[in-house]
């Protein structure tokens, strides 16, 4: 299993450990795919709600930046309302304006991203823990290790699947009354047309500082999922009650760690859906050219809060994605190892 801690020579082997060493590198790929196409499909409604409200496009007075003479600590105690306020005000806007549809635009590109995507950040996650784990000395369960193989994850994800996610945030902002591409084609020739290669690639940066979110939910996953599992091994004497608690506590620990991932590492959410706009020159706004930039527009318009812009729709969306996720990537290499 690629998310397994290893036991000293003084303990016996556990049965995850076994299916680590017959599990070969491509269940990995096509575990971590399962699980990203599952999750596209279910959560496609709360992507779209999550990047209109995180684009700039679609600010509104609401949002704009606070100069009110209320308490900070009030304003602070009301943003979760707030938040949670503006997500069904965008929701309703949607429908109103262009009906239910709208929710699901930009699903074939997620459809499309979301197969590679999965599936290389949890071979290059599997994988790079493996060899991490031999070339400094140490073992998979290594917290160095854990991180060095989260990096190299998310730097490969990103690099390779930028373009397809372009494309799908383009798509799910284009609003219904002003249409800009007629649909996924059309989009990357308009792209390649007007920007060239380098228009595929625009909130890279953004994506990148984003392996910092990576780096920190798989760590926190694997230090829980440890910590789950010996809490429930001695409530599990049969192989039923084994096999909940083991789903169980993959769930618990997927969870709780994509929660803190999500807010401590949130901003470049923001900043990498802004950087992926139409070009500002085409909407007659101030370009966004660099995620310095970015940074400082969306604190001079909109405060601390614009850096959170969207989080409530983020967060019911990508904590049950997780747990989906891992709990399809885990089923299937437990499944993988039973068999081999």
């Amino acid at each position: 299993m690629a998310f397994n801690v290893q036991h000293s020579a003084s303990q016996p082997v556990a049965v995850d450990s076994a299916i680590d060493r017959v599990v070969p590198p491509w269940v990995h790929f096509a575990a971590g795919a399962s699980g990203g196409l599952i999750t596209s499909i279910v959560t496609s409604p709360l992507d779209v709600l999550r990047t209109r409200m995180q684009s700039d496009l679609y600010l509104s007075a609401s949002r704009s930046r606070a100069t009110s003479t209320i308490p900070l600590a009030l304003r602070l105690a009301s943003s979760p309302l707030r938040h949670i306020y503006e997500t069904f005000e965008t929701i309703g806007a949607i429908h109103r304006t262009e009906g239910w549809r709208n929710l699901f635009r930009g699903l074939l590109p997620s459809l499309i991203g979301v197969v590679p995507a999965q599936a290389i950040k949890f071979y290059a996650y599997g994988n790079c823990k493996r060899l991490g784990a031999q070339l400094l000395g140490r073992t998979e369960s290594d917290t160095l290790v854990h991180a060095q193989a989260a990096v190299a994850s998310g730097i490969a994800t990103a690099t390779a699947t930028n373009p397809i996610w372009l494309v799908k945030t383009r798509l799910q902002l284009d609003k219904k009354q002003s249409r800009l591409y007629s649909g996924v084609l059309d989009c990357v020739q308009q792209v390649f047309k007007n920007e060239g290669i380098r228009g595929f690639y625009r909130g890279l940066s953004a994506s990148y500082l984003g392996t910092l979110e990576t780096v920190v939910h798989l760590v926190l996953y694997e230090r829980l999922k440890t910590l789950f599992r010996k809490e429930s091994a001695s409530a599990a004497p049969s192989s039923r009650h084994s096999e909940l608690a083991h789903w169980a506590s993959t769930a618990a620990a997927a969870g709780c760690a994509k929660v803190a991932a999500v807010l401590i590492t949130y901003p470049h959410e923001v900043f990498r859906t802004r950087l992926r706009q139409v070009p500002a020159e085409s909407l007659g706004r101030v370009q966004q050219t660099s995620l310095v930039q970015c940074c400082r527009t969306t604190w001079v318009r909109e405060g601390w809060r614009g850096f959170y812009a969207g989080l409530t729709p983020h967060l019911i969306r990508s904590v049950p994605s997780a747990i989906i996720t891992f709990g399809v990537y885990e089923f299937v290499l437990r499944l993988a190892g039973a068999r081999s």
